[in-house]
């Protein structure tokens, strides 16, 4: 059986996808570890979360490509926030993918917790 990080990147290529951007954290380290084995999609490391959904938005506009990004969960996926808004306002593909803490403790305050769903409704 493919695990789940091996098929998140296999429904991406199937997607047409070749760039990803993003800043590893703990949460997608699992897909990270895949992308590091996988040769059909490019990693753009950049240095803050912010960094790759702009870099993204501007894959997107220069390409006519959707432009896709990895980011940690908490912190990583709030400091998306001002790129997805800005892709929205401006109708620019961007898709963001972002880790979760474990079902069980989401409500607990755990390490890097945050309501991504909420907090990104309005941008998304």
């Amino acid at each position: 059986m493919m695990p789940g990080a091996e098929l998140l990147l296999k429904a991406l290529e199937d997607e047409g996808v070749e760039v990803v951007f993003g800043y590893p954290g703990g949460a997608v380290l699992p897909i990270y570890d895949a992308l590091f084995k996988n040769n059909k999609i490019k990693h753009i490391l950049v240095r803050h979360e912010q960094a790759a959904v702009h870099a993204a938005e501007g894959y997107a506009r220069s390409t006519g490509k959707t432009g896709v990004v990895l980011v940690t969960s908490g912190p990583g996926a709030t400091n998306a926030v001002t790129g997805l808004t800005d892709a929205l306002m401006d109708s620019v593909p961007v898709v963001c993918l972002t880790g979760q803490v474990p079902t069980h403790l989401i409500g607990n305050d755990a390490f890097q917790e945050a309501d991504t769903t909420g907090i990104t409704r309005a941008c998304t």
